[in-house]
Formats: structure tokens, C-alpha cells, sequence
């Protein structure tokens, strides 16, 4: 699976660019699925986020609103319930899901009661962009920092998909907590590279190589003692 792991959506021209190329062909001529799950999982989102997420009414994260050829919804909280026909063969034939933010462990939790963490494997050709908490999702921890939805099985543990964490939002107006001190102690307790990124960064990941997308500012953090 190809990634984008975003602060907040496709930000600027650079991000765009990341993700055409990703794709490998113009957003006017990709299919993407929305999975707005992780919003129900974070009080200061809910379904009023979830659905200006998928109506593309969400102008400081942008992602539906940019002209894919088709789009579609993907709610995992459904998924257990739904016979797998109704909805695979789309999944396999789409080429980007759009993971929407909000509480990243919650999303974990669905990711994996969904059936669709056995099926991230073979999307080998599927771009994951994610936003917030669908990019922290795919790291190996989020760190107590972000623990808002508590697990039944506890732990800050994510998917671990790449090897590295990500402290989103740096610096952001209207997240006072999101400063740079605040990162820098978060990353002092992690046990991996952990990158800070601004709102008009993004990660792009294809093939093991790790590249920074950035018309911001970001900061790479060594790992923590153990």
C-alpha cells in the first residue's frame, strides 16, 4: 500500500502533486472511498464532522472535494454487518481510501474489527491518505498524548504499518497544545522516530522510501530512551 499521511488533507500544490503521483494518474480519473470512522470516536468531532468529511464541506482538511472520478463511503462500524460481496470487489478496485480524522484509536479498533486490517496487504496499488488520526493510525504508537478513546485492550498501540510516529496539527493556531515544546516531550517518550508536522505538511510513503511533503515546517525526532 502507497501512503499519505497528512496533518490536514491535501493542504497545497506540493501535497497534490505527492498524491497524482502516487495515484499515478490525475485525481479527475481516480475512484476513492471516504472512511469517516474516526470521527465518531472524538468529542470534538462526531457525526457532524463525519458528514462534512464525506460532503466535502470540510475546506481546512481538504479530500473529498477534489474532483476524484467517483467516491464512495466506507464505514467501517458497518462493515461486521455487511456480507463481504456487497462491498470487496469495490474496495479492491478503488484507487485511494481517504481516512478522515478524530479519535485514532477508535479507528484502530474498527480498522481491525472490520476485517480490513487482513486486507491492507493486498492493496498493494491502493493510495491510503490519511488525515490526522487516519495518518496516526498507521504508525506503531500515538503516544499517551493522543489516548482520548481508551481500547478494550488498552495501550496507545496503532497499526505499525510504517516505523515511525507522527505528532500533527504543529503548531496550529487553535491548538495551543499542539507547540513545538509540546512535541518535543511527546517524542522523548517514544520509543521510535517521531516526525512533528505543521498543517501543510504530509508524509509520503511508496516502496520504504519515506519522503517529507512539505510547504511548512516539520522536525524529525531521534527516538526516546528506553
Amino acid at each position: 500500500m502507497r501512503l499519505l499521511l497528512t496533518s490536514a488533507g491535501i493542504k497545497n500544490p506540493s501535497i497534490h502533486d505527492a498524491l497524482v503521483d502516487l495515484l499515478g494518474k490525475p485525481i479527475s480519473e481516480a475512484s476513492a472511498l471516504c472512511i469517516p470512522t474516526a470521527s465518531y470516536g472524538h468529542p470534538l468531532a462526531g457525526p457532524g464532522a463525519a458528514w462534512r468529511f464525506i460532503s466535502g464541506r470540510e475546506p481546512r482538511c481538504p479530500m473529498c472535494e477534489l474532483g476524484w472520478k467517483s467516491l464512495g463511503v466506507l464505514e467501517l462500524t458497518a462493515l461486521p454487518s455487511i456480507d463481504e460481496k456487497l462491498w470487496l470487489p469495490m474496495l479492491k478496485e478503488t484507487d485511494a481510501l481517504l481516512v478522515n480524522g478524530g479519535d485514532p484509536l477508535y479507528l484502530c479498533h474498527w480498522i481491525r474489527q472490520s476485517g480490513l486490517t487482513d486486507l491492507l496487504p493486498s492493496l498493494s496499488e491502493t493510495v491510503w491518505v490519511g488525515v490526522s488520526a487516519g495518518s496516526l493510525v498507521m504508525t506503531p504508537k500515538i503516544g499517551e498524548y493522543f489516548v482520548i478513546w481508551t481500547p478494550p485492550t488498552g495501550g496507545d498501540e496503532a497499526l505499525g504499518l510504517v516505523d515511525f510516529s507522527i505528532f500533527p496539527h504543529l503548531d496550529h493556531e487553535e491548538m495551543p497544545a499542539h507547540s513545538m515544546a509540546n512535541a518535543e516531550r511527546w517524542a522523548a517518550r517514544m520509543p521510535v522516530p517521531a516526525y512533528a508536522i505543521d498543517d501543510q505538511t504530509a508524509i509520503k510513503v511508496n516502496g520504504g522510501k519515506v519522503e517529507v511533503v512539505s510547504e511548512g515546517h516539520w522536525k524529525l525526532f531521534a527516538p526516546g530512551p528506553t
